[in-house]
């Protein structure tokens, strides 16, 4: 009887061992947006790793060693694709394990920057950000919710694959982000209704997917490339516009604020302020790409309501 107790508890004792391998897959994504999506759909099973550290860019990052094994080791990898992580296509090829580039997904509603530069401040082609050229993909994809319920869909569905003890509480967690949408959509709606004509200024045109989602539009890009220092030709048309407007805010994006901020808003009836598109320090919890979208549409209308 003994014997057959010792038998029974190592096989219960296997059976765990085998459920929580099948639980543990490794999700590491490049961005925190796309790391917070695939937080809702792993809810209560396991937590997504994160590539960049906050206030990193997603443009230009310097992968570290330990970066680069990650990238390497883990199960499921998911990034926006070359538009956004230039940096990354050397490194995964060398990767052998199932990679997903967002931006490829069937069912993404995608926009494309301006062919004309009608939108833009800058005077020298030279100070627009290289990776923003007309024509080009706009890679900030994440900040529509149509997109973000594709891509949730197609994690939950490689999750299911490659954990299928849990592919139903993954299926639970898609169904309850697509209903926290509904209602985070509605809301933003309300939130901007009554800024929707206030004009405001962008340093980088980095949020066109929201505002088309919600019913606002900047009425400038002052997208001027890092490692350009702009002549003062360009900051006095600049200033001229800010001029012309009026009232208005001028929104830079965390961590560093531009030092042409101050420069083009001393004297004029100004507001400088933030929003960041990339979530920044949101935790990773269920309802955190909620909470970076309610950030964003918030930060947006208390500096437009002021005015």
């Amino acid at each position: 009887m003994s014997r057959l107790f010792a038998i029974i508890v190592a096989l219960s004792a296997s059976l765990l061992v085998i459920t929580s391998a099948q639980a543990d897959v490794r999700v590491l994504t490049s961005i925190k947006p796309l790391q917070l999506i695939a937080a809702a759909v792993q809810d209560g099973v396991g937590t997504p790793e994160v590539l960049l550290p906050p206030g990193a860019s997603p443009h230009n990052y310097a992968l570290r060693p330990s970066d680069v094994r990650r990238v390497t080791e883990v199960d499921l990898l998911y990034w926006i694709g070359p538009d956004m992580e230039s940096f990354l296509p050397r490194v995964l090829k060398s990767r052998t394990l199932p990679t997903i580039s967002v931006q490829s997904l069937p069912g993404l509603q995608l926009r494309h920057f301006a062919a004309d530069s009608q939108s833009h401040e800058a005077a020298d082609p030279a100070e627009h950000d290289h990776e923003h050229q007309p024509g080009s993909l706009d890679a900030h994809l994440w900040l529509s919710s149509v997109n973000a319920r594709v891509i949730a869909a197609r994690m939950a569905s490689d999750l299911a694959v490659a954990d299928p003890a849990n592919a139903e509480r993954y299926q639970s967690n898609l169904k309850a982000f697509d209903a926290r949408l509904d209602a985070m959509d509605a809301r933003l709606k309300s939130r901007l209704a009554g800024v929707a004509n206030k004009p405001f200024f962008v340093f980088h045109e980095a949020f066109n997917y929201f505002e088309d989602a919600y019913g606002i539009k900047h009425a400038g890009v002052f997208s001027v490339a890092e490692e350009v220092q702009p002549g003062a030709k360009h900051v006095a048309a600049m200033r001229a516009r800010l001029t012309e407007v009026g009232k208005t805010c001028v929104f830079s994006e965390p961590p560093l604020r531009p030092r042409l901020a101050e420069t083009l808003s001393a004297g004029l009836p100004v507001k400088l302020a933030e929003l960041d598109g990339l979530g920044g320090y949101t935790p990773a919890t269920a309802q955190g790409y909620e909470h970076m979208m309610d950030k964003l549409g918030n930060d947006l209308a208390v500096c437009l309501e002021s005015l």
